[in-house]
């Protein structure tokens, strides 16, 4: 019993700043959820598997997998976005002319996704990542689109950051 605790602990000091990163995360996220899309009321939706299974006649395992495979690849998709976002800022100081094509593509890539599964808070960020200009605001589109993927599946979503994170110091 000792034991346990004592790697509990360990695991808990060892993931002190993964769990910072995400708690920050969800709390901007939230906040831009609640000024932005407040008469959509995007800040209270939780995703419904049930619906998922009964409009897509698939079972709810299989629906949980597709979810997850979904917020891996969302979580690396919203890298690719702040990279194309931090390009087209460097763009815009450079006075240069500024090609949103990346972001809509992978905007337009992951909606489809979201469209299947009917995962509404994601389809709705999705879609302003595809039609709005605004660099600061495709930012918080993002991270709240990151957020909405670690609520959707927190565990996969944990260990799809780390895996990444591992993969980058490598």
């Amino acid at each position: 019993m000792k034991e346990n605790i004592e790697l509990i602990n360990r695991r808990l000091d060892k993931n002190k700043d993964f769990r910072i990163y995400i708690d920050s995360i969800i709390k901007d996220s939230t906040l831009f959820l609640q000024s932005n899309f407040r008469h959509l009321e995007v800040h209270d939706y939780r995703y419904d598997v049930d619906e998922a299974v009964k409009e897509l006649g698939l079972d709810s395992e299989l629906i949980h997998q597709l979810v997850e495979d979904y917020v891996i690849q969302i979580l690396k998709s919203s890298v690719q976005f702040v990279e194309h976002i931090d390009k087209l800022k460097i763009d815009r100081d450079n006075d240069a002319q500024l090609n949103y094509d990346s972001i809509r593509e992978l905007a337009h890539k992951n909606l489809g996704v979201a469209r299947n599964l009917r995962i509404e808070d994601a389809i709705i960020f999705l879609h302003e990542m595809m039609t709005k200009d605004d660099l600061e605001y495709l930012s918080k589109c993002a991270h709240a689109l990151e957020s909405c993927a670690i609520k959707l599946k927190p565990i996969c979503a944990y260990e799809t950051m780390k895996l990444m994170k591992l993969k980058d110091s490598l």
